[in-house]
């Protein structure tokens, strides 16, 4: 990205040609580094002196681009690393995007470039611009409409004509965007190579990102951990929705999870934004180029029209950012100055201050200094474009924002004339005020981001496992989940009915009769479960029924038994999870429990291993979060056991190895505070 001496194979003396718009760029923008075009055909490129061959070249260039045929792609790269050079761009199509014999071409390109220790970008990608030093590796033909404006926003996209899409809306706006690395077909260097150079380059202050799918897991993860730690914030668009395929849908978990579930839950850990539309990017992109940052971010709203107001406030409570009212002493004071006002929050100083300038100043100073709120959105519509009312209230809102430097300060306002002006005075401004708020919501997720950052997780000590040479049946599994930390319900596994009797005695009527099968996985759809049985007799009739479902229904499944359990009553049913990714590893997930999580789906997933701390919050997070906490007069159950459990599901997953495909704990049925969780089912599913 900071070349002082460019290749280019395959050359062409026509700026537009896919080889001939580098050199083009380059030339054009005062790159100052020397350019070496590669044309067999030619002694001169654009004005330039032209080399035969790679082997002909004065010195190894610090950079090359490829822009010749796939054909003899693989041979360019080979000469470039016999030559010395040790960074190629590949534009060339044709590799593993069409067919499997491309494929194969791609491994056999991968190959040469790490025997010549080169990191290769590509290939099929669109290259690269690093405006900041005159670099320009590609030949997107983007710069038609106009250069790169002065900014600190880096663009890195695996798509290089949506990265650059990206890059020409932010040109419409006027935002300044000077670096853009495009990945191609990411044979060597992936996204995370990119996003890691990105979160220390002195070029980019914040990061825009574009991914179909993340192909590699440790550099991904490394490079959102140093971006956090220097305080770069990350906006990404993350497209395609996929379902995990094959045999992940015996697993409740990880048929309810897909790939993109997974992949949030790896952006929420490390405070990543996720855009849902183009425009929604740069909004918050643009925002964070004021790098303020509050980690617990309120929201004031200073407003002429009670409409905006409300409006406002609809919007921050869809995008969850707290409006605290204003202290009862200060809205008393406003009153006092407009008895027709609404100084709660919003606060509505309506179209009164107009016929009294200094009030607008009284009124903005009390929402900062009174309200205290980290950000504040101002709502003026046209009136900030007013010949008459204009450039005073500028003059005012400029004052009010110096004195208060470290808030997030956002104008809503129609005054297209005005914008250069309010942004030069460290203003940022939308026309809409419910795109401002999203943005404003946006920098206090990096606000909690960053601060977490400060306070790194404590490690989680990782159980032995030693797992079964088969998939164990649910009392196998139950014990070996109970000695990393997940307790069970209090049960027995019986062989014949009088022993199940005697187990029921022993427990405690009534109890719960399962039929046990280590291959009858989803025990309910058979009917293997039997509640509320009170007896023994009872307990006979049932071990003999539940033998006949599963001959009726299972007939070639091993049977162990009958399992004899505690029935627990009063519970809250919660279910926890673990699945492989192929990615990401072992990630968990709680969720509501019983039939409740595949219809619901109120789940929440982390990366293994995690602490209790991380655990709670994964189980606040849930939108049924309130009928653990008391809803409706119930007890409050006991989260913090479920945490602790939940936990100790993760360190296990972590512990166990590859071996493990997956766990389900469906029900765990969490009792009220102070009396513990237990898993009343559970299935553990090896590769």
């Amino acid at each position: 990205m900071r070349p002082r001496s460019v290749a280019v194979i395959g050359a062409s003396d026509e700026p537009a040609r896919i080889g001939g718009r580098p050199i083009a760029y380059m030339k054009e923008r005062g790159f100052a580094g020397a350019i070496y075009p590669v044309n067999p055909k030619r002694a001169t490129v654009q004005g330039l002196q032209a080399y035969p061959s790679i082997d002909a070249l004065p010195e190894a260039p610090d950079v090359a681009i490829i822009a010749v045929p796939a054909a003899l792609a693989i041979a360019a790269l080979d000469d470039l690393g016999r030559k010395g050079c040790r960074a190629v761009i590949c534009f060339t199509a044709g590799f593993a995007e069409m067919d499997d014999a491309g494929a194969l071409a791609q491994l056999e390109m991968t190959a040469v470039a790490r025997k010549h220790g080169i990191r290769l970008l590509g290939p099929n990608c669109l290259g690269v611009f690093n405006d900041a030093i005159r670099f320009y590796g590609t030949f997107t033909a983007s710069f038609e409409k106009g250069w790169p404006v002065p900014g600190r926003i880096g663009i890195a996209s695996q798509s290089g004509a949506y990265g650059t899409h990206i890059f020409s809306a932010a040109l419409d706006r006027g935002i300044g965007t000077q670096v853009c690395i495009t990945t191609g077909n990411e044979a060597e260097v992936a996204l995370g190579d990119v996003l890691g150079w990105m979160a220390q380059a002195p070029e980019v202050d914040v990061i825009c990102a574009y991914a179909e799918g993340i192909r590699e897991s440790e550099q991904f993860i490394a490079a959102l951990d140093l971006a956090r730690a220097n305080r770069k914030p990350i906006v990404m668009m993350k497209v395609g929705r996929s379902q995990l395929g094959g045999a992940a849908a015996k697993s409740h978990t990880a048929s309810i999870a897909g790939d993109d579930a997974v992949t949030q839950a790896v952006l929420d850990e490390y405070g990543v934004v996720r855009a849902r539309t183009t425009e929604e990017m740069l909004d918050i992109a643009y925002a964070a180029t004021r790098r303020i940052y509050p980690a617990k971010n309120t929201l004031g709203v200073l407003t002429v029209s009670g409409g905006a107001g409300v409006l406002i406030s609809d919007a921050a409570e869809a995008a969850g950012v707290a409006m605290p009212p204003m202290p009862e002493e200060a809205q008393a004071k406003l009153r006092a100055l407009i008895p027709f006002c609404a100084p709660r929050n919003p606060v509505d100083c309506t179209a009164q201050v107009t016929n009294d300038l200094k009030l607008i100043s009284t009124f903005a100073e009390s929402v900062a200094a009174d309200g205290g709120y980290t950000s504040i959105l101002s709502f003026w519509s046209q009136t900030a474009a007013g010949r008459s009312l204009g450039p005073k209230l500028h003059e005012i809102m400029k004052g009010v924002r110096e004195a208060y430097p470290d808030r997030l300060w956002v104008m809503s306002m129609l005054a297209p004339n005005k914008v250069r002006e309010y942004e030069a005075d460290g203003w940022l401004v939308f026309e809409d005020p419910s795109r401002a708020v999203v943005a404003i919501e946006a920098m206090g997720r990096f606000g909690a981001a960053f601060a977490k950052a400060r306070t790194p997780q404590a490690a989680v000590p990782l159980p032995q496992v030693a797992l079964p040479g088969t998939t164990p049946s649910e009392a196998v599994a139950k014990s070996l989940l109970a000695a990393a930390g997940v307790p069970a319900v209090p049960e027995h596994a019986a062989s014949d009915s009088e022993a199940a009797v005697a187990a029921a005695e022993a427990i405690g009527y009534p109890v719960v009769l399962k039929i046990l099968s280590p291959d009858i996985v989803h025990k309910s759809e058979i009917g293997g479960v039997l509640l509320d049985v009170a007896d023994a007799d009872a307990v006979r009739h049932g071990f003999g029924l539940l033998l006949d479902r599963a001959r009726q229904h299972a007939p070639a499944a091993k049977i162990e038994g009958v399992l004899v359990a505690k029935q627990i009553k009063g519970a809250v049913e919660m279910a926890l999870g673990v699945f492989r990714d192929p990615v990401f590893g072992p990630v968990a997930m709680v969720g509501l429990g019983g039939i409740f999580i595949e219809i619901l789906k109120d789940v929440s997933f982390r990366r293994c291993p995690f602490d209790t701390a991380e655990a709670e919050r994964m189980i606040r997070s849930l939108r049924g979060f309130p009928l653990l906490d008391g809803a409706r007069g119930r007890p409050k159950a006991d989260v913090a056991a479920l945490a602790r459990a939940l936990s100790a599901l993760s360190a296990f997953a972590a512990a166990a190895g590859p071996r493990l495909a997956g766990v389900d704990v469906n029900p765990l049925l969490v009792l009220p505070a102070g009396q513990g969780c237990y898993a009343a089912d559970a299935v553990i599913e090896l590769a």
